[in-house]
C-alpha cells in the first residue's frame, strides 16, 4: 500500500537502508537494549532495530501505516501524539531513543526525554540546523535553550551529515543524525523556567528578559547576576550551560 505522506505532520519517509549501517554505529546498539523510536513511518528502521535489540517501542501517529507496522518480532505499537507518551510508562522501561524524528516534534521531543531517567542515550535524526543547536557553543547564533538543556544532560558521541536522498520525500533541508549520552540528570523545572525566560528576549539583556518573564525585577536579577560574576547588560547567550544551574539557586 502506498501512502502519501503528510505535511502537517512533518512526515519524511526513510527510504534507503545504508543510513540503518551508521544508525546502528551511532547508537552504539546492543542485544539488551530496549529502544523507543519515534515516529516508526513505513518500519525500515523499526525492523532493523527488532532484528538487534531485546524490544521496541514504536510511536506512530498515522493509522494509514499500521499495515507496514504490524506484526514486527518484539516491537509494542504506541498510536498517538509521540509527545504526550511517557517512556516511563513503558514496559520494558526503554534506555535508548533510537529515531527519524518528525521535523516539527523533533525539539520538544528531545527536550522532554532529557528528563526521563532511564533514557542513556539518543541517536536521531533531524534538521541539521537543530543537531547543530544541541551542542552550539555560548555566544554563538545557534545557542539557545535548547543547546543549555541539552548540555546540562548530555555530551555528543557522534555526529554524521545525511543526504536528502534517503528520505521521501525529499527534505528542502539537510539533516544529519546525531547521537549523545546521558552525564547528569535533566533540568528540574525551576532550572527550565529560567532558561526558557533567558532566551526569549534575544535581543535585551539577561536581567530584562528575567524581568518580562517575571521570575525577578530587573534590579534583583542584576544582583544574581552580579553574585555568579557576570555584568548587569551580560545576554543569555553569554552564559556557560552550568552557569544558569548557578544562576537558578541564586534567583532562589
Amino acid at each position: 500500500m502506498s501512502v502519501t505522506p503528510r505535511k502537517s505532520l512533518g512526515q519524511h519517509f526513510l527510504v534507503d537502508d545504508n543510513i540503518l549501517g551508521v544508525i546502528e554505529r551511532l547508537a552504539e546498539l546492543d542485544a539488551s537494549d530496549v529502544v523507543l523510536e519515534v515516529g516508526a513511518g513505513l518500519g525500515v528502521l523499526t525492523r532493523f532495530l527488532a532484528e538487534r535489540v531485546a524490544h521496541v517501542h514504536a510511536a506512530e501517529v498515522d493509522r494509514r501505516l499500521e499495515l507496514h507496522l504490524a506484526g514486527i518480532p518484539r516491537t509494542t505499537l504506541h498510536w498517538g501524539d509521540a509527545v504526550r507518551l511517557d517512556p516511563a510508562t513503558l514496559d520494558p522501561p526503554p534506555t535508548k531513543l533510537v529515531a527519524n524524528l518528525p521535523y516539527n516534534i523533533a525539539t520538544p521531543i528531545v527536550a522532554e526525554s532529557l528528563v526521563r531517567t532511564q533514557l542513556e542515550a539518543w541517536c536521531v535524526m533531524v534538521q541539521r540546523e537543530v543537531a547543530d543547536r544541541f551542542f552550539a557553543e555560548p555566544s554563538t547564533k545557534a545557542y539557545g535553550a535548547v543547546s543549555v538543556l541539552v548540555q546540562l544532560a548530555t555530551e555528543r558521541t557522534g555526529l554524521h551529515p545525511v543526504s536528502r536522498e534517503v528520505f521521501r520525500p525529499k527534505p528542502n533541508v539537510d539533516s544529519a543524525l546525531v547521537a549523545f549520552r546521558r552525564t547528569g540528570p535533566g533540568a528540574d523545572p525551576r532550572v527550565k523556567r529560567v532558561v526558557e525566560a533567558a532566551f526569549a528576549h534575544r535581543r535585551k539583556t539577561l536581567a530584562n528578559s528575567l524581568s518580562l518573564a517575571g521570575l525577578a525585577s530587573r534590579d534583583r536579577a542584576a544582583e544574581a547576576l552580579a553574585l555568579i560574576g557576570r555584568a548587569a547588560n551580560v545576554r543569555a547567550e553569554a552564559l556557560e550551560p552550568r552557569e544558569f544551574l548557578t544562576l537558578t539557586e541564586v534567583l532562589r
